[in-house]
């Protein structure tokens, strides 16, 4: 999914009239924050997948 400056304009528009210019920068420091936790979260289960497989297995 491509946005073109067009539809990100509008995007932002949009965004403006719904929240106003107050809220959005608040609105915009909590997706960061979301985002990094997401990462740090897909990142902690990979290494705790990458521990499960480096244990030996019984035979």
């Amino acid at each position: 999914m491509n946005l073109g400056a067009t539809e990100l304009i509008i995007v932002l528009v949009i965004l403006l009239v719904l929240f106003g210019g107050a809220k959005l920068p608040k609105l915009a420091r909590s997706l960061g924050r979301a985002q990094k936790e997401f990462k740090e979260g897909v990142t902690e289960g990979s290494k705790v997948e990458d521990k499960a497989d480096e244990k030996p297995q019984d035979a």
